[in-house]
C-alpha cells in the first residue's frame, strides 16, 4: 500500500505528468485551431486555384474528348479522335500543328541557352563589390517590368524594314540598311530571340544573383587557400552552389519559351507565312478565332505532355548530378 501511495502522491500534489509518446502526445489543444487558421489563410488561393486552374483543366480535358462547339446544344463524345487527328498525316490539324510545334522548338532552343548563360555572367559581375550595384540591377531588371504588348509595339517600329531606326543607324555606319528583321527568315528568328532575351534576362539574373548570395564566403576562401584562381572557383564553387537554383531557372525558362505568344503575334505576326507561328498562337487561333475548341483543347494537352516530360527529365538529370557530386 505504501508503494502505491508513493506512486499516486506526486499526481495528487500537482507534479507534472510525463509526456506520453505516440499519437496522444501530438494532440495538443491548440493544434486544431492553428490548422484551421492555416486553412483560412489558404482558402483564397485554393478558391482561385480551383476556379481558374483546376476546373478549366478538367473542362478542357472533357472538351478534347468531344466535338464541342459553342453553336451546338448537345456535344457528342468522340473519345481520342481529336488526338488521333493530330498524329495522322493529312488531317485538318496535323500539318499546321506540328509546324507550329517546330517553330516553338526552334524558338526554345534559341532562347534557353542565352537566357541561362548571359544572366549567369551578369549575376556574377553584379555580385562583385562594384559601385552603383543596385543601379545596374535595376537597369537589367527594368525591361522585364514592361508588358509584352509594350515590348512588341516598340520593337516592331524599331525594326521596321522601311522606316525603322535600327536599319537607319546601320546605314549611317556603312552597314546594310534594308535588313528584313520581321518579314524574312532567319532574321525574324534573330529578332524574336534577341527581343525575348533582352526583355526577360533580368528576371533570371535576379534569381541567380539571389542564389549567389546564398553561397558561403568560406568556400571561396578555402578554394583560394588551395591555390584556386577565379575560373577554378567559378567551376568548383559557384556552379555547384547554384545547382538547385539553376534547376529552377532552366525549368521556368523552358516553360516560358515554349509558351511564347505575344512576341510572335505582335512583331512578326507569325510570318513569313506561318514560319514563326508558335504552338500557343496556333492553338489560340483555332480555339478562339476558328471556334475549333475541341481540336484546340487536344493540342494544348499534347503541348502540356511534351513540357511535362521535358521538366521531369530536367529534374531527374539535375538530381543525378547532385547525387554524383555528393558521392
Amino acid at each position: 500500500m505504501a508503494d502505491t501511495a508513493s506512486i499516486v502522491a506526486p499526481r495528487e500534489t500537482g507534479a507534472p505528468r510525463p509526456l506520453r509518446s505516440g499519437r496522444s502526445a501530438r494532440r495538443r489543444p491548440g493544434a486544431p485551431r492553428r490548422t484551421g487558421v492555416a486553412y483560412l489563410f489558404l482558402a483564397p488561393f485554393l478558391v482561385l486555384f480551383v476556379v481558374f486552374v483546376l476546373a478549366p483543366a478538367v473542362f478542357g480535358l472533357w472538351i478534347s474528348l468531344t466535338n464541342w462547339s459553342p453553336f451546338k446544344t448537345t456535344q457528342d463524345f468522340v473519345g481520342l479522335q481529336n488526338y488521333f487527328d493530330l498524329f495522322t498525316p493529312g488531317s485538318a490539324t496535323s500539318g499546321d500543328f506540328w509546324q507550329s510545334m517546330l517553330a516553338t522548338g526552334i524558338f526554345t532552343i534559341g532562347t534557353v541557352p542565352l537566357l541561362l548563360i548571359i544572366p549567369l555572367l551578369v549575376a556574377v559581375l553584379l555580385n562583385q563589390k562594384i559601385r552603383a550595384g543596385s543601379f545596374f540591377r535595376g537597369v537589367f531588371f527594368a525591361p522585364y517590368v514592361l508588358g509584352v504588348a509594350v515590348i512588341g509595339v516598340i520593337w516592331k517600329y524599331l525594326l521596321d524594314t522601311q522606316s525603322g531606326i535600327v536599319n537607319h543607324l546601320l546605314g549611317m555606319i556603312g552597314l546594310p540598311d534594308n535588313l528584313p528583321w520581321t518579314v524574312d527568315v532567319p532574321w525574324a528568328w534573330f529578332t524574336l530571340v534577341g527581343v525575348t532575351v533582352w526583355w526577360t534576362m533580368g528576371f533570371n539574373t535576379v534569381i541567380i544573383l539571389a542564389g549567389l548570395k546564398g553561397i558561403s564566403a568560406d568556400l571561396y576562401e578555402a578554394a583560394a587557400l588551395d591555390g584556386a584562381g577565379a575560373m577554378r572557383q567559378f567551376f568548383s564553387v559557384t556552379l555547384p552552389g547554384l545547382r538547385p537554383v539553376m534547376t529552377f531557372v532552366v525549368t521556368i525558362t523552358i516553360l516560358a519559351s515554349a509558351n511564347m505568344f505575344g512576341q510572335s503575334l505582335l512583331i512578326t505576326k507569325g510570318g513569313p507565312g506561318n514560319t514563326t507561328r508558335s504552338a500557343i498562337q496556333y492553338i489560340a487561333d483555332q480555339g478562339l478565332s476558328q471556334n475549333n475548341l475541341a481540336p484546340a483543347a487536344a493540342m494544348s494537352y499534347v503541348l502540356f505532355a511534351f513540357l511535362a516530360i521535358i521538366s521531369v527529365i530536367n529534374f531527374r538529370l539535375q538530381r543525378e548530378r547532385v547525387e554524383k557530386g555528393a558521392s
